[in-house]
C-alpha cells in the first residue's frame, strides 16, 4: 500500500490536473473558472494516521483523506467508511488513483457552477475545514412546542377528528 509520510499537496494537485486533462476535458459539468487545488492538508492521528484536506476541482469539491502510514485500513473502491468529527459523522467513499494510491473522499458540494471564482471556492474549502471542528448548533427548546414529533402527529390527527 502507498502511504504518504510527508505533505501530499503537490502530488494530489498533479494527479487531479492529469485527470482533468486526460478524462474531463470538454465535459459540461466543469466550472471553467476553477482550477485544481488541494486546500489545507494536515496530518491527523484520529482515528488513523492520515492526511486530511479539501480537494477542489472544476468538477468536484470534497474532503479527501490519504494514508499517512501502512496501518491505514484500505477501503474498497466505492465502499463507504465513516469518520467522526465534532461537526458529525461523515461518509467517505473509497477510491484509488495510480500515482496517488488509495484515498477516501466525502463530497461536500455537488454543483460546482455555484462558485463564481477560484478565491471563493478556496475560501469555502478553508471554512469547511474549520466547520468540521465545530459542534453543531443546539436549538433552544421552545417551552410551548409539543414534546415530540409523535405528540405533534397525535395532536394533528386528533384536531381533524
Amino acid at each position: 500500500m502507498q502511504f504518504h509520510s510527508s505533505d501530499p499537496t503537490a502530488l494530489i494537485e498533479a494527479t487531479f490536473r492529469h485527470i482533468e486533462r486526460e478524462r474531463m476535458t470538454g465535459l459540461p459539468m466543469l466550472n471553467p473558472v476553477l482550477q485544481v487545488a488541494a486546500v489545507g492538508f494536515k496530518h491527523q492521528q484520529t482515528p488513523h494516521a492520515e492526511w486530511m484536506g479539501v480537494l477542489l476541482t472544476p468538477w468536484s469539491f470534497g474532503l479527501l483523506l490519504l494514508p499517512a502510514s501502512a496501518e491505514w485500513p484500505i477501503v474498497a473502491s466505492h465502499a463507504r467508511a465513516f469518520r467522526e468529527y465534532p461537526a458529525g459523522n461523515f461518509a467517505f467513499l473509497g477510491n484509488h488513483e495510480d500515482g496517488l494510491g488509495d484515498y477516501l473522499v466525502c463530497p461536500l458540494v455537488h454543483e460546482m457552477s455555484q462558485f463564481v471564482d477560484q478565491e471563493t471556492a478556496v475560501l469555502t474549502a478553508r471554512a469547511s475545514l474549520i466547520a468540521l471542528d465545530l459542534l453543531p448548533a443546539q436549538a433552544e427548546a421552545d417551552p410551548v412546542a409539543p414534546a415530540s414529533a409523535g405528540r405533534r402527529k397525535f395532536i394533528n390527527i386528533a384536531s381533524r377528528g
